[in-house]
């Protein structure tokens, strides 16, 4: 008869080691009590999602705040969907919004003791402990086909019961080990099955850092864990990894909930202590029918980590952002700290929903406004510098124009202890300053001609500019010229405030918030613009009255 000893030495002949000689090889980290170590572990398989940043946000939050280790491992053995590069397009993204592992795949190498950190580097470790799952009888190779599996499935389904390989539709765990090696060395195809203990009926208990203590159902599914093509499934691969590598906390969404029975259940078979597990909220998004949905990368735009790069939101916009998902007192926290030294923030489970947060960027919008206006002209200026660079050639010939002139534009209202908040993102830059450029202000006027408001005639716009070209001074402190500004207004027939208009309109043709609009549009031909004093003052009083007289004999 043959043993399920020699089954494991037929399939692995090669492998020498034993997960004693593993023990060694990957010992346990020598870290300070309460030391964290945790994992980002994503697959090459296209962009950073922005639930992925979310998630490796709290992992790299949690190890460094309690003096740990947190590294990035690449799960790369989904080859069929793998994408070229995409693995150090992530740990480029990451880098950007301030997130470096201590060790792990680094893109371009990998550094530490704990490797390989790419999967399919992996195998030897794989094939250890799979062949000690064969030896002890806890794993099989199954010779189910695709069409004996649909077979199984549509079965399944007629009888209205759990779908899956387990129990009595595990056929093949049911083979003698002699029919095993017969077919082995017949070459029969086959894959490696995890041969499950537990029963879907009985309840395990399980504790998790975010959810609490709860009841979910004991996994039987008889899961693959070693696929045709000598690659490991997920579900095998990161329980060996995170036990080799000394993951103490694994913190991912809570779409793999669902799985923690399997894992929990390969830990137990494997005499290992699991790791602490915390599974986060998703991110949602309102959908067309008014329910929420998980955010999607194919229906949103902003599920991509790559938008708000390629759109040009200050990279601690959307975390600042994310971290008020992470915790309900944070945004309280951040006020209080002036949206400055996020990183003193303590971040705690305790202090996370348990419902998935809403994806809101009117506040990433706030919190990029915010960041940006406490930014120095020089900052602004090497900020929009690599952003356009990168996304946007017109921003930055624009700026390589005259470096000084543009940190002057942004420099408006700048250096005072409330600073105006008038740019929210660099994607958008261009076309918020281009007035302040002669040619690409005159473009502008010849493509879409200056709309006024439309209760004043043509003649009261050209009195009033021309009134303010002639007797607005702008060698004045800006409450002077303001006044100024006011007695232009009145005297021709305007009220010098809106308190006055309101109280009488029919005594004057509108207040001098109408007379500055004009001007405004006369000058940046937008209805909003910075603080129009400091607009005046950077486009000087020659430019000015040249746009005054263009204007006035256009209309």
């Amino acid at each position: 008869m043959v043993t399920d000893k020699e089954i494991a030495e037929l399939i692995f002949p090669e492998v020498k080691e034993s997960i004693e000689d593993l023990e060694k090889r990957f010992p346990l980290r020598n870290l300070p009590n309460g030391a964290e170590v945790t994992r980002f572990a994503p697959s090459p398989t296209g962009f950073l999602h922005t639930g992925s940043l979310f998630t490796s946000m709290i992992c790299h939050k949690v190890a460094k705040d309690s003096g740990g280790i947190f590294y990035v491992r690449l799960e790369d053995t989904d080859t069929k969907r793998e994408i070229q590069g995409s693995g150090e397009t992530l740990l480029k993204q990451l880098h950007l919004f301030g997130i470096d592992p201590s060790e792990g795949y680094l893109g371009d190498k990998q550094i530490g003791e704990y490797g390989p950190y790419i999967q399919s580097e992996r195998a030897d470790i794989y094939k250890v402990v799979i062949k000690y799952l064969l030896e002890n009888g806890k794993a099989y190779p199954c010779f189910c086909s695709q069409a004996e599996l649909d077979d199984i499935r549509a079965k399944q389904e007629k009888a209205k019961i759990i779908p899956g390989y387990y129990g009595p539709f595990a056929k093949y765990r049911y083979l003698t080990n002699d029919e095993r090696k017969e077919r082995i060395l017949k070459g029969d195809p086959y894959v490696i099955r995890f041969k499950s203990s537990g029963n879907h009926i009985h309840k395990i208990k399980v504790t998790d850092l975010v959810h609490g203590n709860f009841e979910i159902a004991e996994n039987d599914m008889d899961i693959v864990i070693y696929k045709s093509d000598g690659l490991p499934t997920y579900h095998f691969a990161h329980v060996v990894d995170d036990h080799f590598m000394r993951t103490t906390t694994v913190i991912r969404g809570e779409e793999w909930i669902a799985s923690l029975p399997i894992h929990l259940e390969l830990f137990k078979t494997l005499n290992w202590e699991a790791p602490k597990y915390a599974h986060l909220p998703v991110i949602m998004k309102i959908g067309e029918n008014g329910n929420k949905r998980k955010l999607s990368k194919r229906l949103d735009n902003e599920a991509a980590v790559s938008y708000f790069l390629q759109d040009g939101y200050p990279t601690e916009a959307l975390v600042m952002y994310l971290m008020t998902i992470a915790n309900s007192n944070f945004e309280e926290w951040i006020f209080e700290h002036h949206f400055e030294h996020m990183e003193e923030f303590k971040f705690s489970f305790d202090k996370m929903s348990l419902e998935g947060a809403l994806f809101d960027m009117g506040k990433v919008n706030f919190f990029s406004k915010e960041i940006l206006s406490k930014k120095t002209k020089y900052e602004i200026r090497d900020m929009a510098l690599a952003f356009s660079k990168e996304y946007d050639e017109k921003l930055y010939n624009l700026i390589k124009r005259d470096e000084d002139y543009f940190m002057e534009i942004m420099n408006i209202e700048r250096e005072k202890e409330n600073p105006r908040k008038d740019y929210e993102k660099f994607g958008n830059l261009y076309e918020a300053i281009s007035f302040f450029y002669k040619d690409l202000y005159e473009q502008s006027v010849k493509e879409n001609p200056l709309v006024f408001n439309e209760k004043f005639d043509k003649e009261t716009i050209k009195e009033v500019l021309s009134n303010i070209r002639d007797n607005l001074k702008l060698d004045q402190d800006e409450q002077s010229w303001f006044n100024n500004m006011k007695e232009i207004g009145s005297s021709l027939g305007f009220a010098a405030d809106r308190k006055a208009f309101k109280a009488n309109p029919e005594a004057f043709k509108g207040s001098v918030s109408d007379v500055a609009e004009m001007v405004r549009i006369a000058l940046t031909t937008k209805r909003n613009s910075p603080n129009l004093y400091y607009v005046m003052q950077t486009l000087k009083k020659e430019e000015c009255d040249r746009r005054f007289n263009s204007v006035i004999s256009n209309l």
